[in-house]
């Protein structure tokens, strides 16, 4: 099938606000507020996480999370986690140790008191320690999520190897990405020498890409 060409819906209201900002979101009919802070990469909503929320919302019976475990790479602020929450799947939302507080604190004011598995927020650095964190004996994910993990930076490598680490039989990797770089597309061969992949949407005007893999 050829891939959705779709637009990432303007469902916010952008406040305009130089530090700590605040942006507020509707997805599957609840209000979420996301904490942005322009210290770290991680700490902004980026337009895959826009892309990925979206369609998670549009295509439930494609992707069912209902009570499927869930595990987000790179999840910044938490805006895709907790959208799987409420979807009602069992999520653990992983980052770097910096990125961890401003992820903890939106997914716990985004999933408090309400009806949904309780989200876990862990620390993963790509391609360490994974078997010593994430044992294969016990770890098991139905769903792997990732937006915006591919950019210009050292750790392309050790992303893919996490990537191949959690994808076990069964395992499906959703993952939305800007594409800017030459290294993008690189990447993109890579993860296609490895796994099935397909292009399930395109957002043109945000050159994002929706691939599954």
């Amino acid at each position: 099938d050829s891939p959705v060409t779709l637009k990432i819906l303007q469902n916010w209201v952008p406040r305009v606000s130089p530090y700590f900002d605040k942006e507020h979101y509707t997805y599957v009919g609840h209000q979420i507020v996301i904490q942005e802070s322009i210290e770290h990469f991680g700490a902004v909503v980026w337009p895959g996480a826009l892309a990925l929320s979206q369609y998670l919302e549009s295509n439930q019976e494609q992707f069912n999370l209902k009570d499927k475990k869930v595990l987000e790479i790179g999840a910044g602020t938490g805006l895709v986690s907790i959208v799987a929450c409420i979807l009602g799947a069992y999520v653990t939302a992983t980052d770097l140790p910096e990125v961890l507080e401003n992820l903890s604190y939106n997914i716990s004011r985004n999933t408090q008191n309400m009806n949904m598995h309780k989200p876990e927020v862990r620390k993963l650095v790509w391609g360490e320690d994974l078997n010593e964190d994430f044992p294969v004996s016990t770890y098991h994910y139905d769903f792997l999520l990732a937006t915006d993990v591919v950019y210009h930076h050292t750790a392309l490598d050790p992303l893919l190897a996490t990537m191949v680490y959690f994808c076990k039989p069964g395992t499906v990797l959703l993952w939305a990405n800007k594409f800017r770089f030459s290294t993008d597309y690189e990447f993109l061969e890579k993860l296609c020498d490895i796994f099935n992949v397909t292009i399930l949407a395109e957002f043109p005007e945000s050159n994002v890409k929706l691939l599954k893999a």
